[in-house]
């Protein structure tokens, strides 16, 4: 199917109108593909489809984005969807950064732990800087960089006690995504990080195969985790954001009006996402703790040893990735 939908749009046949029975401004008859690997209810997921609303709603119609979760084109293969949208078998897609890495690791730069204070400093640079930046990169594999939502800053979860010091994280067996972000930083303070499928984690917490999880406040809500772990820390220790991004051939393909929609739509439908995410992290926090869930919020001062034992970690990921990375999100 997306292979079709590719064909078409190069070669202009996914036109119902011939070009000169339009109306002035009127934009082209077109359908694209757009690829997400978040479930039906997951941020990226609504943001996708609030972008295929906006711009059906600006073009009455003419242009159609058909949004596919789950990543059910590559068979559930997140790598595998990467691919397509470097080749061009679909059109438009939504990949968190970390995952989009498989690239060029060099993505994984807005990922190393306190990179942004807050939210609105994440929106700062990745909307300048930050933003230019993976532009830059993701051109180089035939990508085109359109625009950035929040997947969130990530907390933890754990099932043994509050963590509320350096020393509270060591010994706790700890899942993550996998990856040397989180394997470095964890090591740093002595605990165990466990590579596991997120699909996997609810089960081997419930059976103690691991002690808790570290994720922003939707994913743990949506996975139900604040009903089987006792604690959770707010400390914002890590970043992740979704990029919305093109094909380059198809998107230089498009006429240049149809161009500027998307950026500009994916901009807007980028924007409502994030507010989405920070909208609903209180309600979410107040609602973990209604439920008898014990959240610790650290305040900047409870922050500074914590911070101050990945120092190490921070500079040799700072290096690897380099100083044009390190300048382009302002990190020193």
């Amino acid at each position: 199917m997306t292979l079709i939908c590719f064909n078409l749009v190069l070669s202009g046949c996914g036109e119902d109108q011939q070009q000169g029975e339009r109306k002035e401004g009127e934009y082209q008859r077109v359908k694209l593909v757009m690829t997400v690997n978040g479930t039906n209810i997951a941020t990226d997921t609504k943001v996708a489809n609030k972008f295929a609303e906006l711009i059906a709603e600006e073009t009455n119609g003419n242009i159609i984005v058909d949004v596919f979760p789950n990543d059910q084109l590559a068979g559930g293969n997140a790598s595998k969807g990467i691919e397509m949208i470097a080749d061009g078998a679909v059109d438009l897609a939504a990949y968190a950064a970390g995952v989009m890495a498989v690239l060029d690791e060099h993505l994984l730069i807005g990922s190393v732990p306190w990179t942004f204070n807050n939210y609105q400093d994440a929106r700062r640079i990745i909307d300048t800087t930050g933003g230019k930046y993976y532009e830059k990169i993701l051109a180089t594999q035939g990508i085109t960089y359109l625009a950035s939502a929040h997947n969130g800053f990530r907390q933890v979860t754990n099932g043994k006690h509050a963590v509320r010091t350096p020393e509270d994280v060591a010994g706790l067996k700890i899942r993550v995504p996998g990856g040397e972000v989180y394997f470095k930083f964890w090591h740093a303070f002595n605990a165990d990080p466990v590579a596991m499928s997120w699909s996997e984690a609810f089960t081997a917490i419930q059976q103690g195969t691991i002690d808790g999880q570290e994720n922003g406040f939707s994913v743990t809500n949506s996975a139900k985790v604040n009903e089987i772990q006792q604690y959770m820390t707010v400390w914002n220790y890590t970043y992740e954001n979704y990029l919305f991004v093109a094909n380059t051939e198809i998107f230089n393909s498009l006429e240049p009006q149809t161009q500027e929609l998307i950026r500009a739509k994916a901009k807007e439908a980028c924007e409502w996402g994030r507010d989405l995410v920070e909208n609903d992290e209180e309600s979410i926090k107040e609602k973990f703790i209604k439920g008898g869930m014990e959240v610790t919020v650290l305040t900047p001062e409870q922050l500074k040893p914590f911070q101050a034992k990945v120092q190490g970690v921070r500079r040799e990921l700072m290096d690897k990735y380099g100083p044009e990375a390190c300048e382009a999100f302002q990190m020193q």
